[in-house]
């Protein structure tokens, strides 16, 4: 691992980051060429290189690192900080006794090892989330010390294989540790390194009682993250729960779109849906509560009938007319989640041209990108620089 902490200008910085990615490293001794050209990019870049809070396109590390390290990690997070990701993404839920912690969804079963836990079985159950019956392990069953208990692994496997080898060697981390890891090396990267967290389910945690709006700003403001220039963005796909955001905080916001209508909205009965909110009219309302807005990728530039890329929409410039940043989601190197045109093969797990495709979104005018793969966005970052 010595080569891992080459960068590195302290050393208790480069043995917190030989530990966190001691698992990684074993793993690309292995078959997978795509993982061991991360690690080396990462080692060769320079500390400082690049990486801006408000750089332009602004790289968002989409659950860290995870097309290299099992999302949600605070390997997958270090890895993306290392290959000079601006912004890092935890997903956060809440656990039973109140503690923010970074998963993809509430449901544990597709990113721990919970299943393989016999003194959890009975944990198992099934409820209504956001209107949809699902069967699991729900973090809000779970005290901290218990989901410390568990570990994860890679949400899929079927895609990243690669990933999947390190299962079982990484804790779910809380959003303090994620803090402390970011804030650490900021030390030896010498730059400022922004948090880009998302509040999941929110009214389903209200419900609970566990809602996590005024923990997550406490959290935040412990931590000295206090203004809109703090390198912070808080994004929700609901609308309720940004809007009480807006009055805690002065840290930035960001509306999210999905498919349908945003599930607080639902509960509240009202016609607003992520349609009507991407019209013209729809971003000058976000833009009285959000600074920023985040859509699937699709309502920038739609596929065809064929699957491969059409033309860009009006949804960048009318964002910018709102005021809005506009940050799509989520880039992916991997034939399975790129346009038909751009595959490389019919093999799902094979990469494609994902430059081509981030290049078309660059010119339909982002601000900055969700992305798998940091170091691909901050190359073509680099050479366009």
């Amino acid at each position: 691992m010595s080569r891992l902490r080459s960068p590195l200008r302290q050393p208790m910085i480069g043995t917190l980051i030989a530990c966190l990615l001691t698992p990684l490293a074993a793993q690309a001794a292995g078959p997978n060429d795509s993982v061991r050209e991360a690690i080396d990019w990462a080692e060769r870049r320079a500390p400082g290189f690049n990486g801006k809070p408000d750089a332009k396109p602004l790289v968002i590390a989409h659950r860290g690192a995870s097309g290299y390290v099992p999302e949600h990690t605070l390997a997958s997070y270090a890895l993306a900080i290392l290959q000079g990701a601006d912004y890092v993404e935890p997903d956060l839920v809440m656990t039973r006794d109140g503690h923010l912690i970074a998963r993809h969804d509430n449901e544990l079963g597709l990113t721990t090892d919970v299943s393989q836990r016999p003194e959890f079985a009975d944990r198992q159950r099934t409820q209504v989330i956001d209107g949809s019956e699902l069967t699991g392990w729900f973090t809000e069953d779970f005290t901290l010390a218990e989901i410390k208990q568990l570990r994860a692994i890679e949400r899929i496997p079927q895609v990243r294989p690669g990933n999947a080898r390190m299962d079982g060697a990484f804790e779910v981390p809380t959003l303090q540790e994620i803090i402390d890891l970011v804030k650490t090396l900021q030390l030896s990267e010498g730059r400022r390194i922004g948090l880009y967290p998302e509040t999941k389910h929110p009214t389903h945690f209200q419900q609970l009682g566990l809602a996590m709006e005024r923990p997550l700003v406490r959290t935040l403001e412990r931590n000295g993250y206090l203004g809109r220039w703090s390198p912070v963005y808080i994004q929700s796909f609901e609308v309720d729960n940004l809007k009480t955001l807006n009055e805690l905080t002065d840290l930035r916001l960001v509306q999210l779109f999905g498919g349908g209508q945003p599930y607080d909205q639902t509960v509240r009965g009202t016609d607003l849906t992520y349609a009507k909110m991407a019209t013209a009219e729809g971003l000058e309302a976000i833009a009285q509560y959000a600074d920023g807005v985040g859509p699937d990728k699709s309502y920038i530039i739609p596929r065809d009938a064929s699957g491969n890329l059409g033309s860009p929409t009006d949804f960048v410039p009318n964002a910018h007319a709102a005021g809005l940043k506009v940050h799509p989601y989520t880039f992916r190197a991997e034939n399975a989640f790129l346009p038909a045109n751009l595959r490389s093969s019919d093999q799902p797990d094979e990469r494609g041209d994902i430059e081509a495709e981030i290049r078309a979104f660059l010119d339909a005018g982002i601000d900055g990108l969700f992305i798998d793969h940091p170091d691909i966005a901050v190359r073509l970052r680099e050479q366009q620089d």
